[in-house]
């Protein structure tokens, strides 16, 4: 018999007349002793289940040579989170040519950084055996895509892509950067947990459209960040708007300041807008990203906007 059941029927507490029927002094002692007891319980079981986690979290580690570890992350597929990696990366070098910038794509079952980047082949190994980045446009980038057939599909369980993730992680020789990118895979599952878990990150940056359904899943990102301490630097909201090219007239076609609404409620600021826009897809798929192809654009304009805002927030504060 249920914990509540007994303690019904020792209190005869009547079901007839709802929320007003009467309590019997000896029902509400009972009620009250298993309020007691059942919180009791609930506050051992949290306490112990903190205890197992903490047994078990990976103690983090930097990345040799890694200055600053940047997430790009998004709760759904198919809002952008690439193109922005890719555009931020880039974006990221061109507002300051000091600054060193790598790109980690650690999206296993759909490395798309190969594709952006115009890049093709393995990497060598240094002699430390350690894989070396390709390079093009300036950043150094390390994708699973480099280590398997293009249109070859992985067909891996946890335990194998945890172990790509450790090596992608641990085994890439940098060199010296100012600043990671990572490419995360789109959810709240075990990829992002791996990655926040095992090195330090500096801070997130979660992309939406302005669609609710998108917006409800980068909710859940930010949350989870939020949950392994992981600092989240701000929105981005993607395809916020569509221009037509022949009459300039403007139209929301995913909605309007969505995001925007979703970074007040978590007390979040949106680092920039990007617009829907015929020339990001081109570029993208023709692995000459829009920041490089067409630096004057609006479009590119965007990013570099938003990579300015990621830098200024990753500055500690004046004391």
């Amino acid at each position: 018999m249920g914990t509540w059941r007994r303690l019904l029927l020792l209190g005869r507490v009547s079901l007839q007349g709802g929320c007003g029927a009467a309590v019997p002094h000896l029902g509400r002692r009972a009620l009250s002793c298993g309020r007691q007891l059942l919180g009791a319980e609930g506050e051992a079981l949290k306490q112990r289940r903190t205890q197992i986690m903490s047994r078990g979290l990976p103690k983090q580690k930097p990345i040799e040579g890694v200055r600053e570890v940047i997430v790009v992350a998004s709760g759904k597929g198919g809002v952008g989170k690439s193109t922005t990696a890719v555009n931020l990366a880039l974006a990221l070098a061109a507002n300051d040519s000091s600054k060193t910038v790598g790109l980690l794509d650690v999206d296993v079952y759909g490395p798309s950084i190969p594709k952006m980047m115009n890049l093709k082949g393995n990497p060598e190994l240094s002699p430390n055996n350690l894989m070396r980045p390709l390079l093009n446009y300036g950043i150094a980038c390390m994708s699973m895509g480099f280590l398997v057939e293009e249109t070859a599909p992985l067909v891996w369980r946890g335990l194998m892509v945890m172990s790509a993730i450790e090596k992608l992680l641990r085994q890439v020789d940098w060199g010296q950067l100012d600043y990671l990118v990572v490419d995360m895979p789109p959810g709240t599952g075990d990829v992002q947990l791996s990655v926040s878990q095992n090195i330090p990150i500096s801070g997130a940056v979660i992309v939406s459209t302005p669609q609710d359904i998108a917006l409800m899943d980068a909710r859940k990102g930010a949350e989870m960040f939020r949950k392994v301490h992981v600092p989240v630097l701000g929105l981005v909201q993607n395809m916020s708007v569509f221009q037509c090219p022949k009459c300039r007239h403007k139209t929301h076609i995913f909605g309007a300041d969505g995001a925007r609404k979703l970074a007040q409620t978590l007390d979040l600021d949106v680092l920039g807008d990007v617009p829907l826009h015929l020339s990001i897809r081109e570029a993208s798929d023709t692995g000459q990203p829009v920041v490089f192809a067409h630096p004057e654009s609006e479009e590119a304009r965007a990013y570099l906007h938003i990579a300015s805002e990621v830098v200024r927030r990753l500055q500690p504060p004046p004391e």
